[in-house]
């Protein structure tokens, strides 16, 4: 079963269980896969790796959001978007560890023959289609940087 199908069925899951704020974080993951299928180019297909793209983008646009909630002190609304953040979380492949990642970089680093900061490009072009969906970018960057420095 795809990620389309899990999260259809998903759905009538949380449904039946009232669960509200995961009914609203997978119809809301539902609706971005209709769109991406349904775009210019798509041909109606939505591969799992687009898929997990895509959850990737709302989780991260979640943390955000959470973020500005708390910083503008609605507590609440943080709360929310956290709860709707960890539900998509549970589709996406398992993330990797401080360790895992620095022992991939390196590897990559080894592999691109990356001496210097010079060559950060192509590294992070490796690293960034090797490691999408279990490590965020910014965790990638950061780790990156400090291996090549």
């Amino acid at each position: 079963m795809d990620l389309f199908d899990q999260i259809s069925e998903d759905i009538k899951k949380a449904m039946l269980a009232r669960e509200k704020v995961r009914l609203e974080a997978l119809r809301g993951v539902k609706k971005e896969f209709l769109e991406a299928k349904t775009a210019k180019g798509a041909n109606g297909e939505l591969s799992d790796e687009t898929a997990t793209k895509i959850m990737v983008k709302m989780v991260k646009q979640r943390k955000e959001s959470a973020q500005i909630y708390a910083d503008n002190n609605r507590p609440e609304l943080a709360e929310n978007e956290l709860a709707e953040a960890a539900v998509i979380e549970e589709y996406l492949p398992k993330q990797m560890t401080a360790e895992e990642l620095e022992a991939e970089l390196k590897a990559i680093i080894s592999e691109t023959g990356a001496t210097s900061m010079k060559e950060m490009g192509k590294v992070m072009g490796i690293a960034s289609k090797r490691l999408a969906g279990r490590a965020e970018g910014k965790a990638i960057n950061a780790k990156v940087k400090e291996l090549l420095s």
